[in-house]
């Protein structure tokens, strides 16, 4: 019972930090979109998007980054993972390990972003949020179908789905320069 208590809990925050991930990077989007705003405007809405990213990246995103590692810990632990790791749980490690990477680049960026210092542009913001799509898609393939799936046909997928994100991107900044 435990174990599936733990495995509850890791997905809840699982679910909480990827909310919290996905929403920063937008936060970022709308953050560098207003430094082109005139004033008043532009003082209004980075003060208000400064606000919004502070109390997201620090009381939703980095709690469950941290929770999420804690019980994935002592799941890894209760079912004895530690002596016998299966193989899909050393995928799962690497992909993790690009999550938390990602985190910390992503935090770095929140940093910048609340002194005024904007180096990326909207649409270099916008393809930075498709890597945690990315990553969701990696990690939750290789937790549910563990070895039943051939990792060739799985980096294929990834890669297909880069292309589709993609792809998507780039049609939506060309319907945002026709628009404007």
């Amino acid at each position: 019972m435990l174990a599936l208590n733990l495995k509850a809990l890791h997905i809840i925050f699982v679910v909480t930090w990827f909310a919290g991930i996905f929403y920063i990077v937008r936060l970022f989007v709308y953050h560098v979109e207003a430094t082109e705003k005139p004033e008043p405007d532009r003082s209004i809405l980075l003060n208000q998007y400064k606000l919004m990213s502070k109390r997201l990246w620090y009381i939703i995103t980095w709690p469950s980054a941290i929770l999420t590692l804690v019980l994935g810990a002592w799941l890894v632990i209760v079912n004895n993972w530690l002596t016998y790791p299966p193989a899909w749980l050393w995928w799962k490690y690497g992909f993790l390990v690009l999550l938390y990477i990602y985190h910390l680049y992503l935090h770095r960026l929140y940093k910048q972003l609340q002194r005024d210092e904007v180096n990326y542009t909207s649409h270099q913001m916008r393809v930075l949020n498709e890597v945690s799509t990315i990553l969701l898609f990696a990690i939750v393939f290789v937790v549910e179908l563990q070895n039943a799936i051939n990792i060739t046909y799985g980096i294929i997928g990834l890669i297909f789905l880069i292309l589709l994100l993609y792809a998507g991107i780039k049609a939506y900044q060309k319907n945002r320069a026709k628009n404007e």
